[in-house]
């Protein structure tokens, strides 16, 4: 067993009760439970306009329970997981929405469905109730099939009929319509994987890198089995299949159904892999992507396809009360947008200061000459590129020394921080970035250097949320800060992060970096060698 369930009896008695307590919004309610009798039903219901009743097994949800409301159905009968449901469960159904007008069954072509939805409908005339009956065979999957079976675009059929009934038209026009649509409307879909059914053991057919092309909405193999197409394939390979109807049109409405497995990452991929294809550039509206009628967890998609005039788009577009209806969208072109971004030469006016620039080259070579010292440094600890990270970005710095700012400190920061943030891999270059960028800020409001360095400290900490003592680059940074903010110069400030960085060799843990993924033992007498770098880069700098 790997599903989260009570007991395998009640599994849908209590996922609709579940449904109706965070989605029915007041509006549906369920008949009292008989056995083998689950209804969900409109809570108030207008019998003097057609009914529409529908349904099936269970295990597509949301259908059919959430395409229940004012707009759509008027009551959903819900089967066993993939059963048909009992020809008595039908008749009571039929019975509780049915008045003058009459009612419509929109049945799926599966011979249980058929038969038991059928002998209902004969029961329920016999009682003097005016009853039709619509089958919906949308699957196109298998070309010339006796009986092709119906899936997802039986939805149209929902939506359409149901605004044909609220609108008041007669059961002979509300019939009609379906009728039209059912005949209209082609689906097919793919799957890479079957599904699980809550206490029964699952056999998964399909192995890696396959999937079945126009398998059905129970876990029934498909026509054909292919290997696993991308996204793009996979939308023309489906789309080349469908017929006439589609490839006529002049618009189309779509729906991109998730049958239960797929994220919605790749369902929005799979979206615009299919609108980019011949039939998804005529595509004028689309439901979904969405989980509509689902194979509970199978891992594929499926796209029905409706031709549209005038009458059919006021029908799908006219609202509906159904808690599971996304609604049709109209098809956008993908709006774009050209931010500006500052270039750090244009960002920044060049200024000569020998001091500065003797400074900045110190602390550039001295990292690049420790890139292979860092580096092995970091292989004891972490994932052995520390210095290489370190030497890259000193050697970004050096190639642009002519063209900083290096007579306006805030602005000799800011543009370090910018080159770092495009140069530098992984999060110390992020926190070196954050850190020059704060000390930027703060020296642009007068602060001293060491005020203006602690403050960056200050976010590099709040942010990256490592602090001293937590055996990182802070804990040689701190100190050489505290150094200079004390008054002992940049030699004090050598001293503090030289002793700071050897400090961490002797830290039993690490609470941040990769270094925190380690045992004491694989610590042991290794100083972190961002605090090594913090320290070299301090050392450069003594007077």
């Amino acid at each position: 067993m790997t599903h989260f369930v009570n007991d395998i009896g009640s599994v849908i008695s209590e996922s609709i009760d579940g449904y109706l307590r965070v989605a029915g919004g007041g509006m549906l309610s369920r008949a009292i439970d008989e056995p083998g009798v689950k209804i969900v039903l409109q809570q108030t219901i207008d019998r003097s306009k057609v009914g529409l009743v529908s349904g099936g097994g269970s295990g597509h949800e949301p259908a059919h329970v959430g395409f229940v409301g004012q707009g759509m159905l008027t009551a959903a009968v819900c089967g066993e997981i993939f059963a048909s449901p009992s020809v008595d469960a039908v008749l009571t159904a039929i019975r509780a929405v049915t008045g003058p007008a009459g009612c419509l069954l929109i049945v799926k072509n599966y011979s249980g469905d058929r038969l038991n939805f059928g002998l209902a409908a004969e029961k329920a005339r016999a009682e003097g109730l005016r009853v039709e009956m619509v089958i919906v065979a949308d699957d196109i999957a298998i070309q010339n099939a006796p009986r092709p079976r119906g899936i997802a675009g039986t939805l149209f059929v929902h939506k359409i009929a149901g605004y044909a009934a609220v609108r008041g038209q007669d059961l002979a026009a509300v019939k009609a319509v379906a009728e039209r649509v059912a005949g209209a409307v082609q689906s097919i879909g793919i799957a890479s994987t079957v599904c699980n059914i809550p206490g029964r053991a699952t056999h998964d057919r399909l192995p890696d890198g396959m999937a079945e092309l126009g398998l059905g909405i129970h876990g029934e193999p498909g026509i054909e089995r292919i290997a696993l197409p991308s996204a793009s394939d996979a939308a023309r390979i489906m789309t080349d299949r469908l017929g006439q109807g589609p490839n006529s049109a002049p618009a189309l409405a779509m729906i991109i159904n998730n049958l239960g497995g797929m994220p919605a990452m790749e369902m929005s991929l799979v979206a615009n892999a299919i609108l980019a294809t011949e039939i998804g550039r005529r595509t004028a509206f689309v439901v979904g992507p969405a989980p509509l009628m689902t194979a509970l967890d199978m891992r594929g998609f499926s796209i029905s396809v409706l031709p549209l005039d005038a009458d059919l788009t006021e029908s799908l577009l006219a609202p509906t009360s159904a808690p599971s209806w996304p609604g049709a969208r109209a098809v956008l072109p993908v709006s774009a947008q050209l931010l500006t971004t500052k270039p750090l030469g244009a960002t920044y006016v060049a200024s000569p200061n020998p001091q500065a620039k003797r400074a900045v080259e110190a602390v550039c070579k001295a990292l690049i000459a420790s890139e292979a010292e860092l580096n092995l440094l970091d292989a004891k600890v972490g994932d052995g590129d520390t210095g290489t990270t370190m030497a890259g970005a000193a050697r970004s710095v050096l190639s642009a020394i002519d063209h900083l700012p290096l007579n306006n400190s805030a602005q000799l920061c800011a543009a370090v921080s910018d080159r770092f943030t495009k140069i530098m891999g992984g999060s110390s270059g992020v926190l070196l970035s954050i850190l020059f960028a704060a000390t930027s800020s703060k020296l642009a409001e007068g602060a001293s250097w060491p005020a203006a360095l602690g403050a960056g400290l200050d976010r590099m900490e709040y942010y990256g949320g490592a602090r001293e003592g937590d055996r990182t680059m802070l804990d040689a940074f701190r100190p050489a800060v505290r150094a200079l903010e004390n008054g002992d110069g940049l030699n004090g400030a050598a001293l503090a992060a030289e002793a700071g960085a050897a400090q961490t060799a002797k830290m039993p843990m690490a609470r941040a970096g990769r270094s925190s993924y380690l045992a004491s033992r694989d610590l042991d007498g290794v100083p972190d060698p961002g605090a090594v770098a913090v320290a070299k880069a301090f050392g450069t700098l003594r007077t």
